[in-house]
């Protein structure tokens, strides 16, 4: 399992504390200093089954800087996915990847699931 966070995020801090808890086995990957790169992007967004707009961080700096709300929905797949792997803030944490599954933001259910 890897779980991919940026360490500071106290959304990320509850994720971790939640895995340790239900003694889940995972390697720990710092979103802001490993970014993502298109491929697993790529695999991730397939995996989930979500739309590709779950993926940004809707809330940070650089999407509001970006205007990324409004620039979005004209851009294609592939574009967002490069835009994603460009910086690791541009995506939504925490992220949970199991071989056959992917989980966007830290929902207990989900992460039970998974």
């Amino acid at each position: 399992m890897l779980f991919i966070c940026y360490p500071k995020c106290t959304t990320c801090q509850r994720a971790r504390k939640w895995l340790e808890e239900h003694k889940i086995q995972y390697t720990e990957r710092n979103i802001a200093t490993d970014n993502p790169t298109y491929d697993e992007l790529k695999e991730w967004h397939e995996k989930s089954g979500l739309p590709l707009k779950r993926f940004f961080n809707t809330s940070g700096m650089i999407y509001r800087e970006m205007q990324l709300k409004d620039k979005l929905p004209s851009m294609s797949e592939e574009e967002q996915l490069k835009l994603l792997a460009t910086d690791g803030r541009l995506v939504k944490r925490p992220l949970l990847v199991a071989e056959d599954k992917v989980s966007v933001g830290f929902k207990e259910a989900e992460w039970a699931e998974i």
